[in-house]
């Protein structure tokens, strides 16, 4: 594909399904912007390889989407499934997101040796350095913990740590786990008789607010939390 055209693709259960789409709009529908798909794709054909033409069988389509209506299905591909993006929309998009990490750092966290924040240029150069991977369409609050934990092998950062002793509801356990372990370092955890998780959770105190919320979202505020 070249940078007027490019590839959502979906692949399930062993079997890919692609799409040729429009740069702009594809970016856009997949960020959640009102688009007509019809100014999205650049055909409503669905291909198992779109480089080499190899169209999707029908029998496929119906197996996993239930349907065989092309436009259908590609509106599946394109909320399902990866974009890739150009080269232009992807150093765009990562920008954005370090921009948002690279603040937050300086707003949250202290050279320990001067107690004052890092400057902006400094905390860029260590990421740049560390090498952390940052993903255009993932949260910036979602990678803050990554890009830290990857930067405090350059960049000496303190800030004040907070204790959580966090009660999830059975319903909502599993789900809530990965963000437990996303957030901050468990020093415990128990897994009550009636199917709830009761988890002692240790994070930078700056990353508090954003947890309680991701945690709110999940378990639909039924979580119960107390601070030690």
């Amino acid at each position: 594909m070249t940078d007027r055209f490019i590839v959502a693709r979906l692949s399930l259960e062993g079997d890919k399904f692609e799409l040729i789409v429009k740069p702009d709009p594809a970016l856009d529908y997949k960020l959640g912007k009102k688009v007509d798909i019809s100014n999205v794709l650049v055909s409503d054909d669905i291909y198992s390889d779109a480089q080499k033409g190899s169209r999707a069988s029908s029998e496929k389509m119906m197996k996993h989407f239930k349907t065989t209506d092309s436009v259908e299905v590609a509106k599946q591909i394109l909320a399902r499934g990866e974009l890739n993006l150009t080269t232009d929309q992807r150093r765009k998009m990562v920008e954005e997101k370090k921009k948002q990490i690279v603040q937050f750092i300086n707003k949250s966290f202290v050279d320990p040796r001067t107690h004052l924040p890092h400057p902006i240029v400094r905390i860029e150069a260590a990421i740049d350095e560390s090498r952390v991977v940052i993903d255009p369409f993932k949260k910036a609050d979602d990678q803050t913990k990554a890009v830290v934990d990857a930067m405090r092998k350059i960049l000496p950062l303190k800030s004040e740590v907070a204790k959580l002793t966090v009660t999830v509801p059975p319903q909502f356990a599993a789900q809530s786990y990965s963000v437990l372990k996303s957030t901050g370092d468990l020093k415990g955890e128990e897994w009550l008789a009636d199917g709830s998780l009761k988890a002692v959770l240790e994070m930078n105190a700056s990353f508090k607010g954003q947890f309680l919320d991701r945690l709110g979202s999940v378990t639909k505020g039924s979580a119960e939390v107390k601070e030690d």
